[in-house]
């Protein structure tokens, strides 16, 4: 379906499938097999490359499908992808609540990781058991306060691990943790829009959630655009539909911009 009044941009997309004056910026994106899935875009880089050409995607932001089980091995295959495609690719550094020493070990290397060509952490309190206010986070929680670097974690509005009222209580504990609210957190969407107008430091991110109705209206009006931020799971989702989902959005093109490369930019400097 299009629009009867297309925007400009929204026009180039049509046409060209991709506008070279929109780089777009995946904020949640992962990299290498997993269990018992088939990626049809590949969980490698040479596939990913293909799908983000194709769409526009001038960079992604990455965390090991590995790292979420294996840390150690998991983190190092993303430093290996960042350097062989340091102007596609960014990484997210997993930490697991579960290994606390390795976490520890990560903090204190934190600076030769950045020098690697990684913006932030990922943590995922879901598939980790293991809730976001629990002790074994904190020490986390604290550096990226501390020293301004974007934690996304995977969040879920019914989640009792990292809901919304998990996602209130580390903002409040940490009011300097940019904190990015992977999936935005699912379902809760008053909740999230609420937190993200209140909290200067907390961003939705849009994986899965771009495809409910409505849904970045909603945010763009309750919370602002430069508080949105393009994800797609890549390689779980094609970013051809998630892109195509903001495009199509009742929104401005200043709004899209904003969603699709710019509050990305500025927030994960890429």
């Amino acid at each position: 379906m299009r629009p009867s009044d297309p925007s400009a941009l929204v026009s180039t997309f049509l046409v060209e499938g991709r506008s070279d004056d929109c780089p777009i910026i995946d904020a949640h994106a992962h990299y290498g097999p997993y269990r018992a899935i088939y990626f049809p875009q590949g969980g490698k880089a040479d596939a990913m490359l293909k799908a983000m050409d194709r769409a526009g995607v001038r960079v992604a932001v990455l965390s090991g499908h590995a790292a979420l089980v294996d840390p150690v091995r998991g983190n190092a295959e993303v430093a290996e992808v960042v350097a062989a495609h340091p102007d596609r690719f960014r990484g997210y550094l997993v930490t697991n609540p579960n290994y606390p020493d390795h976490i520890a070990r990560a903090l204190a290397e934190f600076d030769r990781w950045q020098e690697r060509g990684f913006v932030g952490f990922k943590l995922h309190p879901g598939m980790h058991e293991y809730s976001l206010t629990d002790p074994n986070y904190a020490s986390v929680l604290a550096y990226a306060n501390e020293h301004c670097v974007p934690v996304l974690s995977h969040t879920w509005g019914a989640d009792g691990t990292c809901g919304t009222k998990q996602v209130r209580d580390v903002i409040r504990r940490y009011p300097d943790l940019p904190f990015i609210a992977g999936h935005a957190c699912y379902g809760d969407w008053d909740g999230a829009i609420a937190l993200a107008a209140g909290h200067e430091n907390l961003y939705l991110e849009l994986t899965a959630a771009y495809a409910v109705n409505g849904v970045i209206e909603r945010m763009v009006a309750g919370a602002g655009a430069h508080k949105v931020l393009f994800g797609d799971d890549l390689p779980w989702f094609d970013p051809t539909y998630a892109i195509g989902c903001v495009l199509f959005a009742h929104i401005t093109d200043e709004d899209r911009r904003a969603i699709l490369y710019r509050s990305a930019a500025a927030l994960l400097r890429v």
